[in-house]
């Protein structure tokens, strides 16, 4: 068993929203990623998305194609994000990392050898964007093999039916897309994600975790009450951005880049106390 299901298991028994940060790994370097892991999980998150630096990221915004470009630029590969990974490891065994990327990087490694060295680095779990269930040939019992979930996306267009195909593939949790643009955009019809969670609920019993257009505490918060958690990108790549050359090395700067997620963690917090989060309770009861 992966990582996932206890943390997400904790997190509903105490009746608290999961928070999941999202970095692009080597953005702007490794050493800088490996310090804001480390960071982000002592400012209260609960697992880690780490994404795979790829030259077509066709589902994500503006903020997340500039780390893109950035990791890039200073070499970073799919096997150098395992090695990051493997270096996380060192100092934490609980946190659970998921990676979430495209399929070229896979294939050009081959599905055995990256199945391999996702056990080897200690990978919970890999969502892969473009990568339907149906079509994705080996590569889902591979991983389940090695125990690692598998984790896809459902988005407002999904048809019930096709919720269906998707779940039977999916295990840790269900990567809910609370909009039809890319990473970054703007989140305004909530009635909506309201209604397309309360579907899902119906198909699942799995953790549904909201990504997409979570910027600040009053999203997070709203997204939260619908769903077992929140994913937060863009909001976070662009403090990493807007890190001064150097960082690395400067634990106020790693502080700066990663207080959003300290806000968000405390403000998710009071709303558990305050009996304000449904934490996957499928009869719509608040957890008090």
């Amino acid at each position: 068993m992966s990582r996932i299901a206890p943390c997400a298991a904790r997190a509903r028994e105490q009746g608290r929203g999961l928070l999941i940060p999202y970095l692009v790994a080597g953005d702007p370097d490794d050493d800088t990623t490996l310090a804001l892991m480390q960071e982000l999980v002592a400012r209260g998150a609960d697992m880690i998305e780490l994404g795979v630096p790829f030259s077509d990221p066709s589902s994500d915004g503006p903020a997340i194609q500039r780390g893109v470009e950035r990791a890039l630029a200073g070499g970073a590969t799919l096997a150098g994000v395992l090695a990051l990974v493997r270096r996380f490891r060192e100092r934490d065994g609980q946190t659970p990392v998921i990676l979430m990327g495209y399929l070229n990087p896979i294939e050009i490694m081959g599905y055995g050898e990256f199945t391999a060295g996702c056990a080897r680095a200690g990978i919970d779990g890999v969502l892969v964007v473009d990568m339907p269930p149906g079509e994705a040939g080996d590569l889902p019992a591979l991983l389940a093999g090695r125990d690692i979930d598998r984790i896809f996306l459902v988005s407002p267009t999904t048809t019930p039916g096709r919720a269906r195909e998707i779940i039977e593939y999916t295990s840790g949790y269900l990567y809910y897309v609370s909009l039809k643009g890319v990473t970054g955009a703007a989140l305004e019809d909530r009635e909506s994600v309201a209604e397309n969670i309360a579907g899902l609920r119906e198909l699942t019993d799995l953790p549904i975790v909201i990504g997409f257009g979570i910027r600040d505490e009053e999203t997070a918060l709203a997204m939260n009450a619908l769903g077992d958690g929140v994913i937060i990108g863009s909001a976070l790549v662009e403090k990493i951005e807007a890190l001064p050359p150097g960082a690395t090395g400067r634990p106020e700067a790693m502080g700066e880049a990663a207080e959003l997620i300290g806000r968000l963690r405390r403000a998710l917090d009071r709303d558990t106390f305050h009996g304000g989060h449904l934490s996957g309770n499928h009869d719509g009861k608040r957890v008090s």
